[in-house]
């Protein structure tokens, strides 16, 4: 099986020794996005809504690029700064993923890249 690396302009750049995704046989992993804007390589302005937004757009457009989409993920794994902000978050998620929500964890941590307030991985089925 080869292994091929996914990278986009229409995400931020890794901000350390990893790809943005892997595609590896019928999957593609994603690394966690958080709410950067690519073209700034800044958080989007606003609070958790608009991190979520944008970490979601992040994560389509790396999806896009290897040749997937958000309708094909089967697993993410959120992390949140603040669980108080898992209602807001959810609320944007369900935007996205509102027919056969893909499976999901959901954990709060430390602290994430930059000051994120959230950061979203994926696995999803390569087309």
């Amino acid at each position: 099986m080869d292994k091929r690396v996914i990278f986009t302009e229409s995400a931020p750049k890794a901000i350390g020794p990893y790809s943005q995704a892997i595609h590896i046989g019928n999957l593609v992993y994603t690394a966690g996005q958080v709410g950067l804007d690519p073209a700034t390589m800044e958080l989007v302005p606003g609070g958790i809504e608009e991190q979520t937004r944008q970490t979601l757009k992040n994560l389509t457009n790396v999806l896009e690029t290897a040749g997937t989409g958000m309708s094909k993920v089967v697993k993410t794994t959120v992390f949140l700064k603040d669980m108080i902000d898992f209602a807001k978050m959810n609320a944007v998620y369900a935007e996205v993923f509102n027919e056969n929500p893909p499976a999901r964890t959901t954990v709060a941590v430390a602290g994430l890249p930059k000051g994120a307030l959230v950061e979203i991985e994926c696995v999803a089925l390569a087309s």
